[in-house]
């Protein structure tokens, strides 16, 4: 293990100059300008390297920092960052930290001409301004966006629109002692120039530095939306799901104390010398199934990787949630580029071991013996799904030429990451759960002995009793506890927002891991009061049936609050939707097997089997 934690910091770390992760600097110092990447504002993947447009490049070879070719012109970065299509490339030219004599001044960075348009790069300028593209800069890890320009109508005929572009623009830094702590980029509508065949356009960008007393701590929230995240309706939301759990606590209470009551004591009337009940009283409900209700269900080498898999989701996501909810004191998560995903990087391969030992130790439970098989699922089956899905955005991604592709180097610290950390943990975590000693004893005994012969369902179940109608019932009262946060996530990924209320995710979290437990206590109860003892895989697919829901409300949201368009986009849309989707029912899923196995424990360790 302590081999493990220096290796995974190496396999995600990144590098950033001295001044730019200190964020301190003295009057004369160089603030690197960075240029990240174009694309059109409607689709937030369809984005390309900044150069892709016939901006003038800077030559870098004459660099002050290229004294013996060691300049490089592209930022290096964390394997967070490669995920989030993060491009940082240096523009060539460098701010001036100012002294008190240049406050207020303009000055010009760059002016540039380029060579005449050819028919290629008026068509690029074109689209950048039919679709209004937008580019995205960086000082001092601050961003700043602007837009390439605009449709406007030709002069000569009115209903015509030909494409301009913005040709001069201004930085304004404000900063406060040695702390820089706001960017703005302003594009003059003056400088608009039509984009014509032949044409030489001519580019400035100015600087100018102001100061400010805003404290260096506070520079961010300039980004973030909080009418939007902390609105009523936000509030309202958390309160309505809470009033939900109260209500199915209430009525799971009611199941066990009084519902449960009422047959324990129906089937204490039986005869004590014989095993049939008493004249009178019904023989039938949940009782009947004793000696079947804790046999190993169908596909149990499946089931047991997939509940591990699902522990250790509920473990990333817990770990997730519990990092931001502490960023006041390593640092906010929405502040730095691609921590999130660097944060979900490291839970989920240090997780690894909690999916071993769930897996194994439940496969373990159910008196199986092919273990390898489970561990080779659990090891494998998460990581297929998202090298799927993720080889196919990628080729989507180079085939258009977009940014969000994995590079080769990432994907190669990730397989380092996935082969060196994640499958040892995971398969330690097996032999752990393999030899687990639950509650004292090895293998957690069941109340019940099985019986040798499979007892038969019977065919005339009421409609309240069959899996297929109380699933669906179970899901939709979990996305009701999450649907008003899933769209402000939804805002986030996909609409350019900062989530940075993760209080209220962590919430939501518990409340979502109590409404799923619930109702699919309730729903177990109803199937085994129906005689239906296959309830393994009916208390997984209720909790997990949250994932169509979810997947359900991505298409409304993608259809009525976005205007995302074009193949690239969509792909990507629907393929991290999809994953995300899995990944939530997979989670729900487990957290709903695992209620449930409570559940039928309790309830078969208080009835005296005859």
């Amino acid at each position: 293990m302590n081999r493990l934690l220096p290796l995974l910091a190496f396999l995600l770390a990144g590098h950033t100059g001295a001044d730019e992760y200190t964020h301190k600097y003295k009057a004369g110092d160089k603030v690197d300008l960075w240029v990240n990447k174009v694309g059109p504002y409607a689709n937030p993947q369809e984005a390309y390297e900044y150069y892709i447009l016939p901006y003038c490049a800077p030559d870098t070879r004459h660099h002050p920092d290229n004294e013996g070719g060691a300049f490089n012109a592209l930022k290096a970065h964390s394997i967070g960052e490669a995920l989030g299509g993060h491009a940082l490339r240096h523009s060539g030219h460098d701010l001036v930290y100012p002294n008190d004599s240049t406050i207020g001044e303009t000055g010009v960075l760059e002016t540039c001409t380029t060579k005449p348009l050819d028919a290629k790069q008026v068509a690029l300028f074109a689209q950048a301004a039919q679709d209004q593209w937008f580019y995205q800069m960086y000082v001092d890890d601050l961003p700043v966006w602007g837009m390439v320009g605009e449709m406007l109508p030709d002069l000569d005929a009115a209903k015509e629109l030909k494409p301009y572009v913005y040709t001069k623009r201004t930085l304004k830094v404000s900063y406060n002692e040695d702390r820089i702590i706001k960017v703005d980029l302003t594009s003059d509508p003056a400088s608009l120039t039509e984009v014509k065949l032949g044409t030489s356009l001519k580019f400035e960008l100015d600087i100018q530095w102001t100061k400010t007393n805003t404290p260096f701590h506070f520079r961010f929230d300039r980004y973030l939306d909080h009418a939007f995240f902390k609105h009523q309706i936000h509030w309202f939301s958390i309160f309505n799901s809470f009033m939900m759990v109260l209500f199915l606590m209430g009525l799971v209470a009611l199941i066990l104390l009084r519902t449960l009551r009422k047959d324990y004591a129906r089937y204490a009337l039986r005869r004590p010398n014989v095993g049939g009940p008493m004249t009178g009283v019904e023989d039938s409900g949940w009782k009947q199934v004793h000696g079947d209700v804790f046999r190993a269900p169908k596909f149990l080498p499946l089931l047991a990787a997939i509940l591990g898999t699902g522990w250790q989701l509920v473990t990333l996501g817990l770990g997730v949630v519990l990092f931001a909810v502490a960023g006041p004191l390593h640092g906010e998560v929405h502040e730095e580029r691609g921590e999130v995903l660097h944060a979900i990087l490291v839970f989920y391969s240090l997780s690894s071991i909690v999916a071993g030992y769930a897996s194994g130790s439940y496969f373990n439970g159910g008196g199986a013996t092919q273990w390898q098989l489970t561990m080779a699922l659990t090891v494998l089956l998460l990581p297929t799904i998202l090298a799927g899905v993720l080889s196919i955005l990628n080729g989507i991604a180079l085939m258009y030429g977009t940014i969000y592709y994995i590079p080769f180097l990432a994907m190669l610290k990730l397989f380092f990451l996935w082969v060196f950390v994640s499958v040892p943990l995971c398969i330690l975590g097996t032999l752990l759960g393999r030899h687990a000693k639950l509650g004292g004893k090895k293998s957690d005994p069941f109340p019940c002995r099985v019986n040798a012969i499979p007892r038969p369902i019977p065919d005339d179940i009421p409609w309240y009793g069959v899996p297929a109608n109380l699933i669906p019932f179970a899901g939709l009262l979990s996305f009701g506890s999450i649907f008003i946060e899933l769209y402000y996530i939804l805002t986030s990924l996909w609409n350019y927002k900062f989530y940075h209320v993760y209080g209220f995710l962590l919430g939501v979290y518990a409340i979502l891991i109590l409404v799923v437990c619930m109702t699919t206590i309730i729903v177990v109860y109803f199937c085994l009061n129906s005689e239906n003892y296959l309830w393994q895989w009916t208390a997984f697919y209720s909790g997990g049936s949250t994932a169509l829901y979810v997947f359900l409300y991505s298409i409304y949201y993608f259809a009525f609050k976005t205007s995302m368009n074009g193949l690239v986009q969509t792909a990507f849309y629907f393929g991290y939707m999809l994953l995300i989707s899995l990944g939530l029912g997979t989670l729900c899923g487990t957290l709903g097997h695992w209620s449930a196995s409570k559940f039928v424990r309790t309830i078969f360790q208080n009835v005296k089997v005859d």
